[in-house]
């Protein structure tokens, strides 16, 4: 579907190559108004405790992740491939999206084995929650069950948080320092671990509700409802989720760097009400050349995220346009988002219309 598409270029249009979005749109309300006002500045960061705009990118990630995985894997369970076929290109995904995230976090060249840092990248998450979400679909066919396993994978966390002290802490703790998610990735990564106050083995089980609420969601687009049923039940499973999302962060924080179950609940219901606005603009109205520039970004999303840590565009594009850009003063730092984001785009382009795409 184009608004699958669309929706994953959008969302790998912040962060591909160096955070170009990012850097494109700061530099943008820094030209504008001269300076970073700071609640625009607090809602492009990531803060514990607190979910801001930048926080919605990898969850939409993942979210769009398995909003396809009943168009591509569940053709292949109409057509009869067997269970094993299925696992076994399963497996091989997930470990080519779990180099690919080491290569992202760097020093997997230095062939020093105290240097890899094993599980601490957005496609390592993606290859949990993709696991979760191929084992759900294959062995779970009817839909309710789905809807079982996604909430017992949010209480099942949630209820493992709450409950479980980590040695020499309290149950319930969820600061930094003193949560259970926390101590488990560094007692079994130890020096592994790459130090940043993220979560990665137990928050799996949150991949998997995210992944697993796109397949849910995918459900919906793919049955014979009529698309003003669609877009209500998207429109409705995503105000549910906000408002359970909400609730639930009285008694469980909402903290996208642990991934907790109200985290997932409250991402979820953003990344479902733009999923009913990209698939009512694009695939029920036809309003579909304003969205073809993330079109061609979503075409190839994973050497988009691949492109900077392998080419360093942005930069070459300092030594190439840096001194012409510095002529225009203030414009120097949009003027170099810019040029990054045509450059990039334009080899995103060169590859969508040679039809050559990067598949895992």
């Amino acid at each position: 579907m184009v608004s699958i598409d669309a929706l994953r270029g959008f969302d790998m249009f912040w962060i591909m190559g160096p955070d170009v979005g990012h850097w494109l749109l700061s530099s943008l309300v820094v030209l504008l108004f001269g300076y970073m006002p700071r609640g625009v500045a607090y809602q492009l960061a990531h803060h514990w405790g607190v979910f801001t705009a930048w926080d919605i990118i990898m969850p939409l990630f993942l979210f769009i992740v398995g909003a396809a995985m009943p168009f591509s894997l569940g053709r292949r369970l109409e057509a009869g491939e067997g269970r094993r076929a299925i696992y076994f290109k399963a497996l091989r995904r997930v470990a080519l999206l779990w180099i690919l995230g080491m290569i992202c976090q760097g020093n997997l060249l230095h062939y020093r084995f105290a240097d890899f840092k094993f599980y601490s990248n957005t496609l390592q998450a993606i290859a949990a929650g993709y696991l979760i979400a191929t084992v759900a679909l294959v062995e779970l066919r009817r839909i309710r069950w789905q809807v079982v396993l996604f909430a017992a994978l949010l209480v099942g966390y949630g209820l493992a948080m709450i409950l479980i002290p980590p040695p020499g802490g309290v149950a319930g703790d969820f600061s930094p320092e003193g949560n259970l998610a926390t101590w488990i990735d560094h007692a079994v990564m130890g020096s592994h671990h790459d130090g940043k106050p993220y979560a990665w083995i137990l928050p799996s089980l949150g991949f998997g509700a995210t992944v697993l609420l796109g397949v849910l969601a995918s459900h919906v687009l793919r049955s014979p409802s009529s698309h003003s049923r669609k877009i209500r039940i998207l429109i409705g499973a995503g105000l549910a989720c906000l408002v359970s999302g909400w609730a639930l962060s009285f008694i469980l924080p909402n903290i996208k760097h642990l991934w907790t179950s109200s985290m997932v609940l409250w991402a979820g219901g953003w990344s479902l009400l733009l999923l009913a606005l990209f698939y009512g603009l694009i695939d029920v109205l036809g309003y579909k050349r304003w969205a073809f520039p993330f079109q061609v970004i979503g075409a190839n999303a994973i050497l988009a995220y691949m492109i900077q840590p392998l080419f360093r565009f942005a930069e070459i594009n300092k030594h190439l346009f840096g001194g012409l850009c510095s002529l225009f003063g203030p414009a120097e730092s949009f003027l170099l988002a810019l040029f990054t984001t045509m450059t990039l785009w334009g080899l995103l382009y060169y590859l969508y219309r040679s039809r050559l795409f990067v598949r895992i």
